[in-house]
Protein backbone atom coordinates (compact mmCIF):
# COMPACT_ATOMS: atom_id res chain seq x y z
CA UNK A 1 0.00 0.00 0.00
CA UNK A 2 1.24 3.47 -0.84
CA UNK A 3 0.10 5.58 2.10
CA UNK A 4 1.54 8.82 0.74
CA UNK A 5 -0.57 8.64 -2.39
CA UNK A 6 -3.79 10.66 -2.28
CA UNK A 7 -5.44 7.86 -4.26
CA UNK A 8 -4.49 5.20 -1.69
CA UNK A 9 -7.47 3.45 -0.16
CA UNK A 10 -8.23 4.47 3.42
CA UNK A 11 -6.85 1.99 5.91
CA UNK A 12 -7.46 3.40 9.36
CA UNK A 13 -5.28 0.83 11.08
CA UNK A 14 -2.15 1.31 8.94
CA UNK A 15 0.51 3.81 9.96
CA UNK A 16 3.55 5.24 8.22
CA UNK A 17 6.74 5.68 10.19
CA UNK A 18 9.35 7.76 8.40
CA UNK A 19 12.84 7.21 9.80
CA UNK A 20 15.75 9.58 9.23
CA UNK A 21 19.30 9.71 10.58
CA UNK A 22 19.14 12.89 12.65
CA UNK A 23 21.68 15.67 13.18
CA UNK A 24 22.70 18.19 15.81
CA UNK A 25 21.49 21.12 13.69
CA UNK A 26 17.67 21.37 13.89
CA UNK A 27 17.55 22.92 10.39
CA UNK A 28 18.72 19.59 8.98
CA UNK A 29 15.31 18.05 9.71
CA UNK A 30 13.31 20.52 7.60
CA UNK A 31 13.09 18.42 4.39
CA UNK A 32 12.11 15.34 6.39
CA UNK A 33 9.44 17.30 8.24
CA UNK A 34 8.12 18.49 4.87
CA UNK A 35 7.89 14.88 3.66
CA UNK A 36 6.06 13.88 6.85
CA UNK A 37 3.67 16.83 6.53
CA UNK A 38 2.80 15.92 2.94
CA UNK A 39 2.20 12.30 3.88
CA UNK A 40 0.10 13.33 6.89
CA UNK A 41 -2.00 15.60 4.70
CA UNK A 42 -2.62 12.69 2.33
CA UNK A 43 -3.46 9.97 4.88
CA UNK A 44 -4.24 11.62 8.19
CA UNK A 45 -1.90 13.11 10.74
CA UNK A 46 -2.33 10.49 13.45
CA UNK A 47 -1.21 7.77 11.08
CA UNK A 48 2.16 9.34 10.14
CA UNK A 49 5.17 9.76 12.38
CA UNK A 50 8.73 10.97 11.81
CA UNK A 51 11.54 9.48 13.88
CA UNK A 52 15.31 9.81 14.07
CA UNK A 53 18.19 7.44 14.73
CA UNK A 54 20.26 9.89 16.74
CA UNK A 55 20.58 13.48 17.98
CA UNK A 56 16.86 14.29 17.47
CA UNK A 57 13.57 13.13 18.88
CA UNK A 58 11.47 11.14 18.75
CA UNK A 59 13.39 7.93 18.26
CA UNK A 60 11.97 4.98 16.33
CA UNK A 61 10.69 3.19 19.43
CA UNK A 62 8.83 6.26 20.74
CA UNK A 63 7.34 7.14 17.34
CA UNK A 64 6.28 3.52 16.79
CA UNK A 65 4.56 3.51 20.18
CA UNK A 66 2.69 6.70 19.27
CA UNK A 67 1.32 5.06 16.11
CA UNK A 68 0.27 2.00 18.09
CA UNK A 69 -1.38 4.35 20.60
CA UNK A 70 -3.26 5.97 17.71
CA UNK A 71 -4.75 2.56 16.87
CA UNK A 72 -2.40 1.36 14.13
CA UNK A 73 -2.10 -2.41 13.93
CA UNK A 74 0.16 -2.29 10.87
CA UNK A 75 3.06 0.14 10.46
CA UNK A 76 5.24 0.60 7.38
CA UNK A 77 8.70 1.84 8.35
CA UNK A 78 10.36 3.83 5.57
CA UNK A 79 14.04 4.65 6.02
CA UNK A 80 14.63 8.16 4.65
CA UNK A 81 18.18 7.18 3.72
CA UNK A 82 19.74 7.45 0.27
CA UNK A 83 20.98 3.88 0.35
CA UNK A 84 21.05 0.71 2.42
CA UNK A 85 24.25 1.33 4.36
CA UNK A 86 25.11 0.11 7.84
CA UNK A 87 22.25 1.87 9.58
CA UNK A 88 19.64 0.31 7.29
CA UNK A 89 21.24 -3.15 7.23
CA UNK A 90 22.30 -3.40 10.90
CA UNK A 91 20.72 -0.80 13.19
CA UNK A 92 17.17 -0.72 11.85
CA UNK A 93 16.57 -4.50 12.05
CA UNK A 94 17.52 -4.41 15.75
CA UNK A 95 15.09 -1.55 16.34
CA UNK A 96 12.38 -3.30 14.31
CA UNK A 97 12.78 -6.43 16.46
CA UNK A 98 12.40 -4.29 19.58
CA UNK A 99 9.23 -2.67 18.20
CA UNK A 100 7.78 -6.09 17.40
CA UNK A 101 8.60 -7.37 20.90
CA UNK A 102 7.12 -4.32 22.64
CA UNK A 103 3.97 -4.28 20.47
CA UNK A 104 3.11 -7.88 19.58
CA UNK A 105 -0.34 -6.91 18.30
CA UNK A 106 1.15 -4.66 15.61
CA UNK A 107 2.88 -5.73 12.41
CA UNK A 108 5.90 -3.55 11.58
CA UNK A 109 7.11 -3.81 7.96
CA UNK A 110 10.47 -2.44 6.86
CA UNK A 111 10.38 -0.93 3.39
CA UNK A 112 13.46 -0.24 1.23
CA UNK A 113 15.54 2.88 1.75
CA UNK A 114 13.80 5.81 0.05
CA UNK A 115 16.88 6.64 -2.03
CA UNK A 116 16.53 3.34 -3.86
CA UNK A 117 13.07 4.22 -5.21
CA UNK A 118 13.08 4.92 -8.94
CA UNK A 119 11.12 8.14 -8.51
CA UNK A 120 13.64 9.47 -6.00
CA UNK A 121 16.57 8.56 -8.24
CA UNK A 122 14.87 10.28 -11.18
CA UNK A 123 14.08 13.37 -9.09
CA UNK A 124 17.68 13.65 -7.85
CA UNK A 125 19.04 13.29 -11.39
CA UNK A 126 16.62 15.95 -12.66
CA UNK A 127 17.54 18.29 -9.81
CA UNK A 128 21.24 17.73 -10.45
CA UNK A 129 20.82 18.55 -14.13
CA UNK A 130 18.82 21.68 -13.26
CA UNK A 131 21.44 22.95 -10.81
CA UNK A 132 23.50 25.91 -11.76
CA UNK A 133 26.81 26.54 -10.05
CA UNK A 134 26.65 29.26 -7.44
CA UNK A 135 29.57 31.61 -7.45
CA UNK A 136 30.99 32.13 -4.01
CA UNK A 137 32.89 35.39 -3.61
CA UNK A 138 36.50 34.93 -2.65
CA UNK A 139 37.64 37.13 0.21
Amino acid sequence: MNLCSPSAPETANTGLLLFAHGARDPQWARPFEAVANRCAAAVGGQRVALAFLEFMTPDLITAGASLVGAGCTEVDVVPLFLGSGGHVRKDIPVLMARLAAEHPGTQFRLRPAIGEAEGVIAAMAAAALDCHPVEVPVK
